[in-house]
């Protein structure tokens, strides 16, 4: 009988084990797989990414896992994902770019879902020595320490994180939903790291965060801490691809009123 606490265990090890091995090997971020207009694949994420599965199928080999690297094929990943009755969840490096450049705004993201539902999520970023951790049996916490949500009841208090992506989705347009948030909040911050940016959340240094097009193994680990918090994170919208979705997350006391102001 698999227990919350020991799946905790192996997502905090797989978090900082390939986090540690990202951060060791900084001088290499340069060394690329792949490049689109607007994003980029590195060696070292495939790295992290083989380091993270390795551990959590060593540990449990009945399980499913499902990586950020390898999405070539949406259908037959939904596949594997379904296999097991827990399934893994991994963003190796959440901030590819940011991490590219040199910028510290990157963590290694890690949930388990249990019939698809969440039950233990960490996620570790190696520049700040910060892991945030939640599980059903634990609350959510920062390097040990409880944490919860903002009271931040104001949108024009409010500062809210955000990714201005530019692919083309109908029905939204990402520059204008960032300026409805820019014009009506007290900030919008763009930092590169929904996994991270949605910890802000989760621990109180911001107020929410919406991205209008975003991946499973972005928010999977996230989204989780911020509801065992105190917070709401909800899918607002999918799209064909069953990975992508838009989504909002808040501290639970301002959610109504961004969704009323993107009008989701």
């Amino acid at each position: 009988m698999i227990n919350t606490d020991q799946l905790l265990e192996c997502a905090i090890k797989t978090a900082t084990t390939a986090g540690a091995h990202a951060l060791a090997n900084l001088d290499r971020r340069t060394e690329v797989v792949q490049v689109s207009p607007h994003d980029v694949k590195l060696k070292l994420d495939l790295e992290c990414q083989e380091i993270a599965e390795k551990i959590i199928l060593e540990a449990f080999p009945d399980h499913s896992f499902l990586g950020e690297e390898e999405t070539a094929d949406s259908s037959q990943l939904t596949a594997n994902s379904k296999k097991a009755e827990y399934l893994w969840i991994v963003d190796p490096i959440d901030g590819t770019v940011n991490f590219s450049h040199g910028f510290p705004i990157w963590c290694c993201s890690v949930a388990v879902q249990q019939d698809g539902k969440t039950v233990a999520a960490a996620v570790y970023a190696p520049k700040f020595d910060e892991l945030f951790t939640a599980s059903a049996d634990q609350p959510s916490q920062l390097n040990g320490e409880p944490i919860k949500v903002s009271s931040t009841s104001e949108l024009e208090k409010s500062m809210i994180f955000t990714g201005m992506d530019r692919h083309e989705i109908p029905g939204h347009e990402p520059y204008t939903l960032f300026r409805r948030l820019a014009d009506n909040t007290q900030k919008a911050r763009i930092a590169g790291s929904a996994a991270l940016d949605l910890c802000r959340v989760a621990c109180g240094q911001a107020d929410g965060y919406f991205e209008s097009d975003i991946y499973t193994w972005d928010i999977a680990a996230a989204g989780y801490i911020i509801e065992r918090a105190g917070g709401i994170a909800e899918v607002t919208k999918k799209y064909d691809n069953p990975h992508q979705l838009q989504y909002l997350a808040s501290n639970g006391l301002i959610h109504d009123k961004l969704k009323t102001l993107l009008e989701l």
